[in-house]
């Protein structure tokens, strides 16, 4: 989903997903209309004293509603700056924090295998929501706000909700915090691919359990429970990728240049479909005076209508801005870069700026193949080509 900064924090960039800017507004009108629900649970509780009728009238209830819901998603931001301070101070940069439909998201831009700094960087996150409850319920109990309701209403319920967010994020479930410290304490006596495999099947044990629960009337439970499998599942078979990957670049796993079939720019639609369909490919680097100047996919040529093919050329319709890599840089950079770009394949350029080859998302899945037939690396099933590359042009 499309995300969009609104700012940042120690200089780590603050992004609110599309999802959220849904969700908020529901979730204040949840709180709105259950505002007497928690007017009783926030006297049972901390023996507010407050009074029902007041609160519960006019727009009281959608203004106190609004109040807490983005209480609760500044509660969240905080959670996720106390992961992300935590693991700059071990080295490991945050690319962005993003609030979404489910919470927030700390962007790694690399996992530690560590397990004491992979153990405090996700300690951290449920520290710092239980510090928040903490600090929100001292003041309840000093009688701060005592002459005024609304304000009690909002501390009382993020002293709550904040608790709540740290024992619910310690279920022990990728990509939750709790299967994180699950991972790292597996991580003391094992490898850090093996632990992370046993992590992520208790979580989607615990998905699985929650979403069985969830079924007899929460749906939301269900939509997390849906979440932990699949980031469970994926946590597990990139680690096991990484693992497999290690030591390998992307010069072991290319395609020469010698082997690489190219396009001029000069060259017709209808002489590029051809050439397509008689190699079966669907996709060329385009080079003009031996340079890549560009690469043509087959969605290129299908933008294109069939009668006037002749009359259109490769430089027509090809992508200018290409995505290059070094020989030596790692195979698995060359996975993450064809994942994150939505792209089936990478130009590989040295230093000079010489086509030195083609890596593709069949060329790194075929390898993975291979280096798992040979026994290196954890077992686990192939993985899906486009699980790992995203939608995009096919290679």
């Amino acid at each position: 989903m499309r995300s969009y900064k609104v700012g940042s924090a120690f200089g780590i960039p603050i992004k609110l997903d599309v999802t959220f800017l849904l969700v908020l507004p529901v979730l204040a009108a949840l709180i709105g209309w259950q505002t007497e629900t928690w007017v009783t649970t926030l006297n049972q509780t901390w023996q507010l004293g407050l009074p029902t009728g007041t609160l519960s009238q006019g727009a009281t209830p959608w203004l106190l509603g609004i109040a807490a819901a983005v209480g609760l998603f500044a509660s969240v931001l905080l959670h996720e700056l106390g992961h992300s301070l935590v693991s700059m101070h071990y080295g490991y940069p945050i690319e962005s924090i993003t609030l979404w439909l489910l919470g927030g998201v700390a962007n790694l831009e690399e996992q530690p295998e560590d397990w004491q700094q992979e153990f405090l960087i996700a300690i951290a996150g449920p520290a710092v929501s239980v510090a928040i409850g903490v600090v929100c319920y001292l003041p309840l109990t000093a009688g701060v706000f005592s002459g005024v309701p609304p304000v009690l209403f909002v501390v009382g319920y993020l002293a709550i909700a904040n608790v709540v967010l740290a024992v619910f994020n310690l279920l022990p479930g990728f990509p939750m915090d709790g299967g994180r410290v699950l991972r790292a304490l597996l991580a003391r006596n094992r490898s850090f691919a093996r632990a992370t495999q046993l992590a992520a099947e208790v979580g989607k044990v615990v998905a699985v359990i929650l979403g069985i629960v969830g079924l007899f009337g929460n749906l939301l439970l269900v939509a997390i429970a849906f979440f932990i499998y699949i980031g469970a599942s994926s946590e597990s078979q990139r680690t096991v990728m990484n693992a497999a990957f290690e030591g390998v670049t992307v010069r072991d796993v290319m395609t020469p240049a010698s082997d690489v079939k190219t396009v001029s720019p000069d060259d017709t639609v209808a002489e590029l479909t051809e050439r397509m369909f008689d190699e079966r490919h669907t996709g060329y680097p385009v080079m003009d005076d031996g340079r890549v100047v560009g690469v043509v996919t087959l969605e290129d040529a299908r933008e294109v209508d069939p009668v006037e093919r002749d009359a259109y050329h490769v430089s027509d319709v090809m992508t200018s801005e290409v995505e290059t890599i070094g020989p030596d840089a790692e195979a698995m950079d060359a996975l993450e870069r064809i994942q994150n770009s939505g792209i089936g394949r990478l130009v590989v350029i040295d230093g000079s700026g010489e086509l030195v080859g083609l890596v593709t998302r069949t060329d790194l899945v075929t390898a993975f193949d291979i280096i798992q037939s040979a026994g290196r690396g954890s077992q686990v099933p192939s993985p899906n080509p486009d699980e790992h590359a995203g939608a995009g042009r096919s290679s």
